[in-house]
């Protein structure tokens, strides 16, 4: 079973099969849409900062469908300033080896509440509120050899030492085969779910397999036995297309890419990616190209700074993201959102194709006079409307042509532009001319037809 033969692992699978059947499908039937705060603040977000981004999605994007809040890495960490981590620096930390917010940076959490304050701030918007953890137990808590609640264990005693992150200091594996390590798990999950968490991002778990399975596997199990809906968002990536079905069975989302950021080498290898992964969007169980890296990043360097990306670069972010089905994390700060940039997130027709399709597929990759030219196909859900993307990956300007699968009489309706096209009829292919790193995105609607 996905690479290991372990007895215990084949007995956990076997469990959490069992949940997961019965219940993963019933929580992100589309693609999660919200906000995340690491692209503006890194590790230093703070309390104002995500109910102020909280109060901005609730007036200006729910309606669109935008609805997670969700606290990235280090929330624990009293110190943090900017998206620099400091190494093996002391963690905030209640009496069962379990990381709480810092005080002075999430003041509501004051007297043991946690994050119960806050996400009860979010749910009355109308929202739902995540949060970022990191695989495995705190290494002060195996230093400190601290209690396991609910046993006479120790986290010293379910520790794997020898399990620890690349890029991050806070952690030790958890060892699934110690006992104490389900009840560790379990109390974490008892907590967020006491706390009001709707949305969980565990991190340095998603490319590690096969190492890290079983801890994988102890996770899932531990999230959907907590009497909580949450949402499980595996990262970092990028994620093993081989390992494509423990990923939909153990998870709702999970990163097809390393980090991503406002460049467009990153965005252009995405195409590859999301050629690869497309065909597992489906309820429960999205391939996450990651965060939305617009507006203005990277706030605790300097406020001023904005993205890199062109706007004809966004556009074709927001229509391969949505083509393909895979989650929207907005990654700026939205109080400083421009009007193009809100159009990117308010475009209701755009969002139809993210929660309305299926079976995407690319028609062609090609180049045509020194232009590469990427065209995508999907099917709407009403079975009489179709979305065709046209994408130019070259430097100069292109027309670029899409055959049809089939002709038929249609109306097109341009997506990006809000209008219908003029063109209407016996049609059996689409085209545009597309700007350089641009996109275009048709749906095409079969009239209807009277006996």
């Amino acid at each position: 079973m996905y690479g290991t033969g372990k007895a215990q692992l084949l007995r956990v699978t076997k469990t959490i099969t069992h949940i997961i059947k019965e219940n993963k499908n019933m929580i992100a039937k589309t693609p999660p849409m919200g906000w995340n705060s690491w692209d503006c603040y890194g590790p230093a977000v703070n309390e104002a900062t995500v109910r102020g981004n909280a109060e901005f999605m609730a007036k200006h994007l729910k309606q669109y469908g935008w609805e997670y809040i969700v606290v990235d890495i280090q929330w624990s960490q009293p110190k943090a300033t900017n998206h620099d981590y400091h190494p093996f620096t002391e963690l905030c930390m209640d009496e069962y080896s379990r990381l709480i917010p810092a005080e002075n940076r999430f003041p509501s959490a004051a007297g043991g509440k946690g994050f119960a304050p806050l996400a009860e701030y979010v749910h009355s918007l109308g929202l739902k509120f995540g949060i970022h953890i990191m695989r495995g137990i705190p290494r002060q808590a195996v230093h400190q050899n601290t209690p396991i609640k609910g046993t006479d264990k120790t986290a010293r005693q379910i520790a794997k030492t020898s399990s620890i992150c690349q890029w991050n200091t806070d952690m030790y594996g958890v060892d699934p085969e110690k006992d104490g390590a389900r009840e560790y798990y379990a109390s974490l999950f008892e907590l967020y779910a006491q706390w009001g968490v709707d949305f969980i991002k565990i991190d340095d778990i998603c490319r590690e397999l096969p190492h890290e399975e079983s801890e994988l596997l102890l996770v899932s199990k531990s999230i959907r036995s907590c009497g909580r809906d949450m949402v499980l968002s595996l990262s970092p990536g990028p994620a093993q297309i081989e390992r494509a079905e423990l990923y939909k069975e153990v998870s709702n989302m999970w990163r097809i890419t390393d980090d991503f950021w406002d460049k467009w080498e990153l965005l252009y290898n995405m195409f590859e990616r999301a050629e690869k992964w497309c065909i597992h969007s489906a309820a429960g169980h999205w391939p996450d190209c990651d965060m939305l890296p617009i507006g203005a990043i990277l706030q605790d360097y300097d406020p001023d700074i904005r993205t890199k990306f062109t706007e004809d670069e966004q556009i074709t972010m927001m229509t391969l993201w949505c083509m393909m089905r895979s989650p929207l994390m907005i990654g700026g700060e939205m109080t400083k959102f421009d009007d193009f940039t809100m159009s990117l997130l308010t475009n209701a027709e755009l969002i139809e194709v993210l929660n309305n399709t299926h079976s995407a597929h690319p028609l062609f990759r090609k180049t045509v006079d020194g232009n590469e030219q990427i065209a995508w196909f999907t099917s709407h859900n009403d079975g009489k409307s179709y979305y065709v993307a046209l994408f130019n990956c070259g430097e100069t300007e292109c027309d670029i042509r899409a055959e049809l699968p089939f002709a038929a009489e249609f109306t097109v309706y341009d997506v990006w532009s809000g209008k219908d096209s003029g063109i209407s009829g016996e049609i059996s292919a689409v085209s545009a001319t597309v700007k350089p790193h641009g996109a275009q995105l048709f749906r095409v609607t079969r009239k209807e037809t009277r006996a």
